[in-house]
């Protein structure tokens, strides 16, 4: 008999933790619109922008803003593509 869903369990710490996270390195001078970002594990920016975690792993060696709790990575998509954006020009 299975008392409490593993994946429902799972999917609401990961949720708490991404809000304490965007909590704890808000800024007082972001847009709202930021402030309220979803943000992205390793696995899911490689997977939203299409590239492998050694693409992603390589970008971060090169300068892609990410944030680090313990052993686990975020990023900003809006981080993200605004550096993105940045190389293109340069």
């Amino acid at each position: 008999m299975e008392i409490i869903n593993y994946d429902a369990l799972s999917h609401c710490i990961r949720d708490a933790v991404r809000a304490e996270l965007q909590e704890h390195f808000k800024k007082g001078d972001s847009p709202p619109a930021q402030v309220n970002e979803r943000l992205l594990s390793k696995k899911e920016l490689s997977e939203e922008l299409g590239v492998s975690l050694v693409t992603v792993t390589d970008w971060m060696k090169k300068g892609l803003p990410f944030l680090r709790l313990h052993k686990r990575v975020y990023f900003k998509m809006s981080e993200v593509l605004a550096i993105m954006q940045q190389k293109i020009k340069s």
